[in-house]
């Protein structure tokens, strides 16, 4: 590797941590061939900032009935820890349909086998897509259609 090469790939890896910064990003990564067997691999990441604290627990008084709380709400579970969750693999924007227009590829109740297409996550103008990992049946589409995803971000449970 030249020395012009090196300094355009520090150049390029500082712009790459810039874009992080300024977009509240925790992750990117990219790739850039020089040719058939030359390529620049680079993943710039930092630490996701600290989730929100939770809020303290609500007491409940000893003179309600028991059915008020049964009704009361069961916590939030968080997608990304189910069993079940597709998680995206970049940073990018997903798009549940091949198309405008189109149908989806999934919808919730949708049976899939392992290695169809679940969304697409495009990256860069590249347009991945995000297979099953599994068979099984769709539960719940996290990702919204158009909406910027994060690596980890939970696309899809599948049970």
């Amino acid at each position: 590797m030249t020395d012009t090469r090196h300094d355009a790939d520090v150049a390029f890896i500082r712009s790459l941590a810039e874009l992080l910064r300024e977009n509240d990003l925790t992750e990117v990564q990219v790739k850039r061939e020089y040719g058939q067997d030359d390529a620049l691999n680079v993943r710039v990441s930092r630490a996701a900032p600290a989730p929100a604290p939770m809020p303290a627990p609500v007491a409940v008084p000893v003179d309600v009935a028991p059915a008020a709380v049964a009704a009361a709400p069961a916590p939030a579970e968080d997608p990304a820890s189910h069993p079940g969750a597709v998680t995206s693999p970049m940073v990018g924007t997903v798009y549940l349909q091949p198309e405008p227009g189109s149908p989806p590829f999934i919808s919730v109740g949708s049976q899939v086998a392992q290695g169809d297409t679940l969304l697409i996550v495009e990256a860069m103008k590249t347009m991945n897509q995000i297979p099953a990992p599994r068979a099984g049946t769709v539960k719940r589409i996290l990702a919204e259609d158009g909406g910027a995803v994060e690596f980890g971000t939970p696309l899809v449970i599948i049970e």
